[in-house]
Formats: structure tokens, C-alpha cells, sequence
């Protein structure tokens, strides 16, 4: 995966408390162009680290993933040489199926 550093660590944690939330109140706490956060939230719903949900298809409420978590809490190793952070999530993310804690 593919993430716009900071913006998208931004959404996932905004979206970390478990409220859903929309892309003008997202822009609003972030103090980020509506336009852009936009455009980056279907991208992180594409890499399942946020659900779009809501009473229509097309509500743009959006809510964060398990994946999601996982990758917003290992932030600091997104850019980290030698880390294969697509790994390192999956991995983390079968730990915590598995009810081990990898942490």
C-alpha cells in the first residue's frame, strides 16, 4: 500500500476513536482541503484500512477498519528501512486474529 504521509496517518487516527465520520468534518479537524481528504478516504476504503458505511450507498461515512488500527499504530514504522510494512500489518493482523498479542 501506497500512503500519503502525513494525510492519511491523520484520517486513520481521527478515525481511531470509533465514530464514523465524513470527508467536511474530516477536513474540518485537520485542517485540510475537503477536496483532497476526499479523494483519500475511497483509496484507504481500496486498501481496506476504512469501511464506507451509512444509510446509502454513497453517504461518504466512513469508519476505520481493524487493518486500520493496525497500521495507524505502527506509524513510525511505515518508512522505516528494511520494513516490509505490508508484512508487518499482516502480520500483526493474524496475531491478533489468532488472539496472540504481538504488539
Amino acid at each position: 500500500m501506497k500512503l500519503a504521509v502525513p494525510t492519511d496517518f491523520d484520517i486513520l487516527e481521527a478515525l481511531s476513536d470509533g465514530r464514523r465520520n465524513t470527508a467536511v468534518n474530516l477536513s474540518y479537524i485537520l485542517d485540510r482541503n475537503r477536496s483532497y481528504i476526499n479523494t483519500r478516504l475511497p483509496i484507504l476504503a481500496d486498501y481496506g484500512l476504512l469501511d464506507r458505511v451509512g444509510p446509502a450507498p454513497n453517504s461518504g461515512l466512513y469508519e476505520i477498519t481493524e487493518k486500520g488500527r493496525v497500521v495507524a499504530g505502527h506509524r513510525d514504522q511505515y518508512r522505516t528501512e528494511g520494513v516490509d510494512f505490508d508484512d508487518l500489518v499482516e502480520s500483526k493482523l493474524r496475531a491478533r486474529s489468532n488472539g496472540t498479542t504481538d504488539e
